[in-house]
């Protein structure tokens, strides 16, 4: 019988998820405490936290870790550019070489900057918990449960391989770059059905639009609107080939278009002839 291996703990990472919550701060809160860990994910804005009487200042991608008893504030709200907090909360974990249910990385007062991979990727997590709790779908508990342990993993490996990895000189920019990317990508030809702009996906990944833009452009030689445009072009080409019996105006809103005179203006320019001829084409 295979024998299991525990190889950050000490026996199955199998945490008590707690609760979650996203809050736009517009004042400082109290000093307090929890008997739990918590861990608050900064996706946008900056300021400041007190932790244990120590003030740091923070910003969007800071990352920071509240073990039980650590006296914390999120004491200065900017005005330019205020913070949106992402919190979760869990105990009954026991990591190696750590006390239980506690979390500490040397070289880390409380304060983890992630790299923009893993940034990205909590992020999403932070949006898979938000549906999550708001869906009351049958198995919420554990789906919530399973989310919170892939943050608590990503941010150990992180903290854990990156000393490595950058002692054999990884190109982490280049390797970030194009993940990014294949989010967008995926994103976007898994929606192209819905009404999308570059804010929008600047928004679910947390990324300024002219930085979308220009790191796609950079990596792609094109403009996410542009590859929106492409994969729209061949679905409702493969639409006009296999459901004759639908309309033009019904295919231009299957691939996200609600203006069925704009959608044939892009279909032609695309293909160079209109959507009904390339259609009678294929009788």
């Amino acid at each position: 019988m295979c024998q299991i291996q525990y190889d950050m703990t000490y026996e199955d990472l199998n945490p008590t998820f707690l609760y979650a919550c996203q809050i736009s701060r517009q004042e400082p809160e109290q000093p307090h405490s929890h008997d739990f860990i918590e861990i608050a994910i900064m996706l946008s804005g900056e300021g400041s936290f007190v932790l244990d009487g120590k003030r740091f200042p923070v910003k969007k991608g800071d990352v920071l870790l509240f073990n039980p008893g650590v006296v914390h504030q999120s004491a200065l709200v900017s005005s330019r550019a205020p913070l949106e907090e992402f919190y979760v909360a869990f105990t009954d974990i026991h990591i190696r070489d750590m006390e239980p249910n506690r979390i500490h990385f040397p070289e880390h007062e409380g304060i983890l900057h992630p790299g923009e991979k893993a940034f990205v990727i909590l992020a999403r997590l932070c949006t898979a918990i938000r549906t999550e709790s708001a869906s009351f779908q049958p198995g919420r508990y554990f789906m919530l449960r399973a989310y919170v342990t892939q943050m608590i993993l990503l941010l150990y490996r992180e903290q854990v391989t990156a000393p490595r990895d950058a002692e054999r000189g990884c190109e982490f920019e280049s390797t970030n770059r194009k993940y990014v990317v294949e989010q967008i990508v995926d994103y976007l030809d898994s929606h192209y059905n819905e009404k999308i702009s570059l804010d929008q996906i600047a928004r679910n990944m947390y990324l300024s639009p002219f930085y979308i833009s220009k790191l796609f452009k950079t990596e792609t030689g094109d403009t996410p609107i542009n590859h929106l445009i492409r994969v729209r072009m061949e679905k409702a080409r493969r639409l006009l080939e296999q459901e004759r019996d639908i309309s033009v105006q019904d295919i231009a809103q299957q691939v996200g278009y609600d203006d069925a005179y704009h959608f044939s203006k892009l279909f032609k320019k695309h293909f160079g002839e209109s959507p009904s001829y390339y259609r009678k084409k294929q009788d």
